[in-house]
């Protein structure tokens, strides 16, 4: 079912908490910002994030002939959803599953789902590189994947994970958009100075060692936080901020990596 989506791009991380819902939404929001039509596909089964930061949360999904339909933001339907938080009663429920179901359902997603045109689809992982992100690649064989975006934060432990999902990509033959380090520094709220609160550069020496290029650096900036629950891109609400920086020149980096024809 995606025959119609022009671009795909994996969100990736060998860490859990490092920010990859929060980065995979906001790109979402920013290239439909930049007048493209998206889909976003949350596949971390015992985790999905993306329902509750998009504030979609209690949406009830619906099938028709050629399967299901995603959710969609709002009337204009540029920006599209699909996540198993949207098939559980409550964001409490756990999903206790063993690998050969998770995979099936994994399966379904990127099978079953009827995307109308897309731009960009951004596919939200959940963290390692075990069994759903093996099915990911396998199932994306067939249609091509543009590629993926490697999400990390600074401190050595992060690094140390994140280093297994750039081998991970390497050994599967997943071509590496790039790097973000995420929750690089502390932004006041008041006077908006950022501080250092763990270690700094290591997005940049992780990004050299893999030879792929740095994407940029995000801060822990309480007034993104606030945008939690909302469809609200940085772009909209803080287009001076050191994050809706970031953000522009991630979208322009895939317009020359993953262009829309």
């Amino acid at each position: 079912m995606l025959e119609k989506v022009k671009n795909v791009i994996v969100v990736l991380s060998g860490k859990g908490g490092v920010g990859k819902s929060t980065v995979s939404t906001q790109l979402a929001l920013a290239l439909r910002h930049a007048g493209n039509k998206v889909g976003l596909l949350d596949i971390d089964l015992c985790g999905p994030s993306v329902p509750y930061l998009l504030g979609l949360e209690g949406s009830d999904i619906f099938q028709c002939d050629e399967g299901w339909v995603p959710i969609y933001t709002d009337e204009s339907k540029t920006l599209a959803v699909m996540s198993i938080g949207f098939l559980l009663k409550s964001r409490t429920d756990p999903v206790i599953w063993r690998g050969p179901k998770k995979t099936m359902m994994i399966r379904q997603f990127l099978t079953d789902v009827k995307w109308d045109e897309l731009d960009y689809l951004i596919i939200d992982t959940p963290p390692g590189t075990s069994d759903e992100h093996i099915t990911v690649m396998e199932c994306l064989k067939e249609v091509g994947c543009n590629g993926a975006i490697i999400v990390t934060t600074p401190q050595g432990v992060a690094l140390d994970d994140v280093r297994k999902e750039i081998t991970f990509c390497k050994k599967t033959g997943i071509r590496m958009l790039g790097l973000i380090e995420n929750m690089s520094g502390f932004v006041c709220p008041h006077c908006t100075n950022c501080t250092n609160i763990f270690s700094s550069n290591g997005g940049v020496e992780l990004a050299n060692y893999a030879q792929i290029p740095h994407l940029g650096t995000l801060p822990i900036d309480p007034r993104v936080g606030v945008l939690a629950g909302t469809t609200a891109s940085v772009l909209d609400e803080l287009p001076e901020s050191s994050t809706a920086e970031v953000m522009r020149g991630l979208v322009e980096h895939l317009k020359t990596m993953a262009p829309v024809a």
